[in-house]
């Protein structure tokens, strides 16, 4: 069975243009894939906590000498890893905040990269060990900032980085310069959409 991940990181839930966006390419896929399974998270609302010393220690703690309380984080962040490593498809919605990503997102890719379970150091350098999945990332920005800007550059070194080099980025940005501005960019998003399930 196909399994799709989609992640929404807006502060705003599934109000955030990244969370409709995201959404609506979910809802269409879903349509031409009817038996496929889909998994939900909404980073803002499920409170992911931020990786600190604390936790950190609980993962590089020997399972035999945790407490319960350290259980707990690891199962934590080893379900983060799951989720990813079952699914065959990964939708991010992603808007800038502050010129990068949501903080919520990156404590969420913080428990994601994990040495020796979702990369390898090698003679050769990092392997990214999820390998074989294809990811859709719909960024949005109120300005005009292009394909190059660091935020963008991020979110392809970090999915390259655990292995996912099958990466489709779609950009709707000028979204709080104005009314034709914003409709303009979300429609070319949606026409974004209509040919990448078409392909």
């Amino acid at each position: 069975m196909t399994t799709l991940l989609k992640i929404q990181s807006s502060l705003f839930e599934d109000a955030g243009q990244s969370s409709v966006l995201a959404q609506q390419f979910v809802e269409r896929w879903q349509a031409q894939h009817e038996d496929a399974r889909v998994i939900s998270r909404d980073l803002a609302t499920e409170n992911i906590p931020h990786l600190d010393q604390t936790r950190l220690g609980a993962l590089m703690t020997s399972e035999a000498e945790r407490t319960p309380e350290q259980h707990e984080m690891v199962a934590f962040a080893d379900k983060q890893i799951a989720e990813v490593q079952e699914a065959d498809v990964l939708v991010l919605g992603i808007p800038m905040y502050n010129f990068s990503i949501p903080s919520v997102l990156k404590a969420w890719m913080d428990y994601v990269a994990r040495a020796g379970v979702t990369f390898q150091y090698t003679a050769q350098g990092p392997e990214g060990l999820l390998k074989g999945k294809k990811a859709y990332v719909f960024i949005t920005r109120g300005g005009f900032y292009g394909d190059d800007h660091a935020q963008t550059a991020l979110v392809r070194q970090y999915l390259g980085f655990v292995g996912i080099t099958d990466v489709e980025i779609i950009h709707a940005e000028g979204l709080n310069i104005g009314d034709e501005t914003r409709d303009k960019s979300l429609a070319a998003a949606n026409d974004r959409i209509a040919e990448l399930l078409a392909a």
